[in-house]
């Protein structure tokens, strides 16, 4: 049996974390794990305590928070596992969700990452996730297989290969790791794990779904449904995905189609919806493309914490 080190991250929400950490302790039945856990910076720093009350669990201090993928990379660093399972701390397993998904790793070398299926935590029976469809490069539009359809099995087939793991539970072979590096630390929130499987994929490997494995996924505790935060990375990190990995005359005809039709909608969408706040913060996500390296560290928006 191969060793499975899950990781997860932790920023303000001790609670919900620790609900995870009770699903994988009454509810996993893969014996073979090592559980670690990254506070991203939280205001209280809730490690202390945790130490103390879960002997068997490594907790790491983070003093800032450095988004999804820094606070993945400071726990994958630290692990030891054939495999790694990064999920969200905002989801609960099913019994036997690791040891599929680690078969499924150890019976095809091919595959470097694979996500199970996901549903919503309050709405089990509604699905978030069977899977991605490819990205078209000249809009950076793709779309998640299933999602708010209620789950009848009728995407079960669709096992195998797919257009991208999901973020919130995808399980990774330390040789794919290896080769295709930790996750790209300045998208800091959405995108990362899609840049990070389009390396994966350039290293040589499959990303793949089994959706004989479930997880559930409390959606949005984290940032909410609309925040400027949001409108800013998801913004910032759409044209970063492109930037970073098609081809430069694809880019161009991508920044043309974002200016010409992107652009104009989202402005006149804040305007009806009275969002003006959001204006800037949308002008300011595709500014920083002019300004600044596809690797440059610098985030361009204020965090607090």
């Amino acid at each position: 049996m191969k060793t499975v080190s899950i990781v997860t991250v932790n920023f303000n929400q001790p609670q919900v974390t620790e609900d995870l950490l009770k699903s994988l302790q009454e509810v996993n039945t893969y014996r073979d794990l090592e559980i670690i856990v990254v506070d991203n910076g939280s205001r209280i720093d809730p490690v202390p305590a945790w130490n103390a009350k879960y002997s068997d669990i490594k907790f790491i201090r983070s003093e800032k928070n450095t988004g999804f993928a820094g606070g993945n990379n400071i726990g994958i660093a630290q692990a030891t596992g054939d495999f790694l399972f990064l999920i969200n701390n905002d989801t609960e397993v099913t019994p036997d969700l690791i040891g599929k998904l680690a078969a499924k790793l150890e019976a095809n070398p091919r595959i470097g990452m694979i996500s199970p299926k996901i549903n919503y935590f309050d709405t089990p029976e509604i699905l978030q996730y069977t899977g991605y469809t490819p990205m078209n490069y000249l809009t950076a539009r793709n779309a998640v297989i299933g999602q708010f359809e209620e789950d009848r099995g009728q995407y079960d087939s669709l096992s195998g290969e797919t257009g991208y793991a999901h973020g919130a539970a995808m399980m990774i072979r330390r040789e794919a790791l290896q080769k295709a590096g930790l996750m790209a630390e300045n998208y800091f929130l959405y995108y990362e794990e899609l840049d990070w499987c389009e390396r994966i994929r350039k290293a040589g490997y499959e990303i793949h779904v089994d959706l004989s494995a479930l997880i559930y996924h409390k959606e949005s505790v984290s940032v909410g449904k609309r925040t400027a935060l949001k409108e800013y990375f998801m913004n910032r990190n759409r044209i970063l995905f492109i930037r970073k990995n098609a081809p430069g005359g694809t880019f161009f005809f991508f920044c043309c189609y974002f200016l010409a039709t992107v652009a104009p909608r989202n402005i006149f969408k804040y305007i009806k919806n009275k969002e003006y706040s959001f204006i800037p913060v949308f002008l300011k996500a595709i500014t920083w493309h002019l300004t600044h390296k596809a690797d440059s560290d610098e985030l361009g928006f204020p965090l607090t914490r």
